[in-house]
């Protein structure tokens, strides 16, 4: 009972009920906003609350983060260029939707299914916390390794092209991902001798360059027609179609909670993986999917806004960040005096608990934001493009200098917009390339760890059939590959072809 008091303390103290509202609104405005990222956002919130009540200003940056999430969305679908990383498989279908004129209706599904998705995520991290943690705990580096290698793989089911455009496009970016000083040995990789390359290239430039200034440049190629369609059409879809959906949407959350209880993981590859699981699980999509299929925006809002409740698991029982946000707020934590870990939820259970009650009141906050004025928010599409594409490109090249306050990200970003200008002309998914820049250090760091752990490249390898995560994860990797093959393909549409006709006998 308690418990329970804590929980509802945000509905009913006026001023944590007002911080929620205000923190959610910033973190929506954060994420629709290209090169303000939620990670930047929240790291600006540290400042900004450092005099504060410490339960105030965890519960304004919790706010901000999960409704940050959820804000990419409504950019991936009108202009297709994803507010945050967590946002990029919502373009495959949110813009589609929204080009058929159906961009209300886009985003009502992409607010429903995240606030389920995100309530979904809640309750576990609530009532799973100690069990999720302890199983993330479990994974070893090289099951990190495995991850993201499947990750990696999964982009050739993203977009419509062929899968071998689409790993060779994440191959680049995983090299891209390379270039700088190598922070285990020392060592320039990819620098060319060149000193602004040391640094590395940031993600969230090449992130600019291949969704935000490559789209202006190829829509100035046609730029006496309007952006989308004028009919934003219905905002909620039918009652039963909520019904048809619970189950992707039941999977899609189950999925972003695991993956992002996963230390290093995060809503990123949540999302991937449920619109992966999502083109090959459901066997008559509303549209192909590409095309504008409904469930190709459900699967991903669902598990990207899930998956931030997983994230804080790790955070809050085993002080291990779950992603770059929960590692800003683990600092954040310990700037007011605390220390996240297993004995967090013992000394100070009332504040676990009101981040639990502030993360229910936030989805409420979502849903209100989110269908707020959204006739008048897609009437930014309808702006000419000889107008529209050039403020576009302006808040581009604004938010890559944002990154670091340096010119320099500002020519990657042009850099890498003409390059994803050319591969949209040749079909080239631009997708992978920047999940392939995002992982790139991540699949280095764990494999060589690996290498390291298990004696050499035979111990690392007999080490993935002797592990069950592992041989699991092994296995996986494996189907992937096999799943990708012609031969595969054949099989299972002779096996299909069987049923039917045994059926229809």
């Amino acid at each position: 009972m308690e418990n329970l008091q804590y929980i509802l303390q945000p509905f009913i103290q006026w001023d944590l009920l007002l911080i929620v509202a205000v923190g959610t609104l910033f973190g929506f405005i954060v994420g629709a906003l290209p090169g303000l990222s939620v990670t930047m956002g929240v790291t600006l919130l540290v400042s900004l609350t450092y005099s504060w009540d410490t339960t105030a200003a965890i519960v304004f940056m919790v706010s901000a983060y999960v409704s940050g999430i959820y804000g990419g969305s409504r950019t991936a679908i009108l202009m297709n260029i994803p507010g945050s990383v967590a946002s990029l498989a919502t373009t495959f279908d949110g813009y589609p939707l929204a080009q058929q004129g159906e961009a209300g209706r886009a985003i009502g599904i992409a607010t429903i299914y995240s606030c389920i998705g995100g309530t979904l995520g809640i309750i576990v991290f609530a009532l799973a916390s100690p069990l999720l943690a302890d199983f993330a705990l479990s994974f070893a580096s090289r099951d990190y390794f495995l991850l993201m290698v499947l990750g990696l793989l999964l982009v050739g089911s993203l977009g419509q092209g062929s899968m071998a455009r689409s790993v060779f496009s994440a191959g680049i970016g995983v090299i891209v991902g390379l270039v700088g000083i190598d922070l285990m040995t020392g060592e320039e990789r990819f620098t060319l001798g060149l000193f602004e390359l040391k640094g590395g290239i940031y993600y969230l430039a090449a992130l600019l360059g291949l969704f935000g200034f490559s789209e202006v440049l190829f829509q100035f190629r046609e730029v006496a027609k309007k952006a989308v369609s004028n009919n934003v059409g219905k905002l909620l879809p039918p009652l039963n179609y909520i019904l048809k959906f619970l189950p992707l949407t039941l999977r899609s959350a189950i999925i972003g909670v695991l993956i992002g209880a996963l230390p290093g993981a995060g809503p990123e590859i949540a999302a991937i993986m449920a619109y992966d699981h999502a083109k090959k699980s459901v066997k008559k999509p509303t549209r192909p999917f590409g095309k504008g299929a409904y469930e190709g925006v459900l699967a991903p809002d669902t598990a990207n806004m899930s998956a931030t409740g997983g994230t804080m698991i790790p955070m809050m029982t085993l002080g291990i960040p779950g992603d770059a946000v929960t590692a800003v707020m683990l600092g954040a934590f310990m700037i007011h005096g605390l220390q996240p870990g297993p004995m967090l939820m013992v000394t100070t259970p009332d504040l676990f608990y009101v981040i639990v009650g502030a993360g229910f009141l936030s989805m409420i906050f979502v849903f209100i934001w989110g269908l707020s004025a959204v006739r008048q928010f897609t009437k930014i599409t309808l702006v000419p493009r000889h107008i529209l594409l050039p403020i576009i490109g302006f808040l581009t090249i604004l938010g890559a200098y944002a990154v670091n306050y340096s010119i320099t990200e500002v020519y990657w970003m042009i850099g890498f917009g003409v390059l994803g200008y050319f591969m949209k002309l040749y079909n080239f998914q631009s997708g992978p390339m920047v999940l392939g820049i995002i992982l790139g250090p991540m699949l280095d760091t764990h494999f060589r760890r690996s290498i390291i752990s298990e004696e050499g490249l035979v111990g690392f390898l007999a080490s993935l059939v002797t592990h069950p995560i592992s041989f699991v994860l092994t296995l996986a990797v494996v189907f992937s590959i096999f799943a990708s093959t012609p031969f595969y393909k054949n099989m299972m549409f002779k096996l299909r072809s069987t049923i039917t006709k045994g059926k229809a006998a």
